[in-house]
């Protein structure tokens, strides 16, 4: 690939994508001309045009505005989600454009770069958004790719400075074997994405692949998992662990433990223990990188708002909470769950959750099942499709009748403003990560 500086146009394919749009921010702060392709209008195209990106919906771009690109000193980017019938990819493949996924582009930016990175299965945005606002509370320069939006921020992507890079390193398509990391975390290993790796012990020696890029003594991860890392734990022995746990007014509150430190009486308000182990996580990363600032970091964490849609409250009052989360595999609906009964035992939990891929239905479907019975009441929509085609079989009444519950219902999308308007005395939870995440935000506006 030639050197980055050597362009003056990107086009990404796919520019809609909360990791796509991060990269079309970070390009855009270059003051390079940034444009790019998505197929759905959203909140987030829409913040894009405003900060000066052109975004178009149609994939027969008018002729005039590609023949403006200058093949020379294009870079095409594209996401591996995209069809190999895109009318677009196959014009700039047939064009001779330089063309890359996002994934290679993200590692030519951190080949030189300090580069602190996230992986795993499950918590890698929560993670990755909790490092980059300690970091920046800190006045630390850095530039962050998020795979969420941080609610402090209102963006998924940080510009202040190269001093240090955060991102998530993402296991589809094997993306994360493309970075290069000066330390990362790893926080989860379950099965995931079978549709790319065939079986678990091929995502196993996927993730196993992306520690050797990691530099001796530099990586960290969950202590349950086989990996030569530091441990992180949660109430359980660990090279690094949270311990003396309490709840004070919604938040927790807790100790931070290694051989060589002990931080007391930290705040942090997300609940779940899924996000006490995040929040130890980014700990870890951010003291490797800059261990004199340890007690600054820990302080940091009781002012992080969260990521949208990772355990949002969409509405909160005595009688009725509405919680919105893109949980869309079962550890994570677990996790969702625990959360659930510890900060509001005393209310019904009812799910509406979307299922995400005809694959990851089949592939866990008596796992899902498991973790949606949990709850006090089961109401299942359609799955969404995202880049598949249907499997003949499989569809949310195929997973409903699995699902061993006296109240299971299958629902439309409008049925779901009509179920919580009639709600009392519940905590009703939106699960998925398709665009259920729309019905929550009108949801919000209607309650308030």
């Amino acid at each position: 690939m030639k050197s980055i500086q050597h362009y003056t146009h990107i086009f990404f394919i796919g520019i809609g994508g909360i990791g796509m749009s991060a990269l079309a921010r970070y390009f855009n702060q270059k003051e390079l001309q940034v444009l790019g392709y998505d197929k759905t209008k959203t909140e987030l195209t829409q913040t894009l045009k405003e900060e000066g990106i052109e975004v178009y919906y149609q994939q027969d771009i008018e002729e005039n505005v590609l023949k403006t690109l200058p093949q020379e000193s294009t870079l095409v980017v594209f996401t591996p989600a995209i069809s190999s019938n895109s009318v677009l990819f196959n014009y700039f493949k047939a064009n001779g454009f330089d063309m890359y996924k996002r994934a290679f582009i993200l590692g030519e930016i951190t080949k030189n770069l300090p580069t602190l990175a996230v992986a795993g299965t499950h918590g890698k945005t929560t993670t990755s958004a909790i490092l980059a606002h300690i970091l920046k509370a800190n006045q630390i320069k850095l530039t962050a790719f998020c795979g969420g939006i941080l609610k402090n921020y209102k963006t998924n992507y940080i510009g202040d400075g190269e001093e240090v890079v955060v991102i998530e390193a993402d296991e589809f398509d094997r993306s994360f074997l493309q970075l290069h990391p000066s330390a990362a975390v790893i926080t989860s290993m379950d099965a995931d994405h079978l549709d790319i790796y065939g079986t678990s012990e091929s995502l196993t020696l996927a993730f196993q692949e992306f520690s050797n890029l990691v530099p001796k003594g530099h990586l960290y991860a969950n202590s349950t998992l086989d990996l030569q890392a530091q441990s992180i734990a949660v109430n359980h022995s660990a090279d690094y662990s949270i311990q003396h746990i309490n709840i004070e007014n919604g938040s927790y509150r807790f100790d931070f433990k290694s051989k060589d430190i002990t931080l007391k009486d930290i705040q942090f308000s997300l609940p779940g223990h899924h996000n006490l182990f995040n929040a130890a996580a980014a700990l870890c990363l951010a003291i490797d990188f800059k261990p004199s600032y340890a007690d600054r970091f820990a302080k940091a964490l009781a002012s992080f708002e969260g990521v949208q849609r990772r355990f949002n409250y969409v509405y909160k009052s005595d009688f009725l909470i509405v919680i919105d989360d893109y949980a869309h595999h079962p550890k994570e609906i677990d996790a969702v769950h625990q959360a659930i009964s510890e900060m509001h035992p005393e209310k019904k939990s009812v799910v509406i959750f979307q299922p995400h891929l005809f694959s990851r239905t089949k592939d866990f479907a008596d796992e899902f099942a498991k973790s949606l019975a949990q709850f006090d009441e089961v109401n299942l929509l359609d799955i969404y499709p995202a880049r598949e085609e249907p499997i003949e079989g499989i569809t949310s009444k195929y997973l409903l009748e699995l699902i061993d519950h006296p109240k299971k219902q299958l629902i439309l999308k409008n049925d779901i403003q009509n179920r919580i308007k009639n709600a009392s005395e519940e905590v009703i939870v939106l699960l998925g990560a398709g665009d259920i995440g729309v019905e929550a935000s009108k949801i919000s506006k209607l309650l308030k």
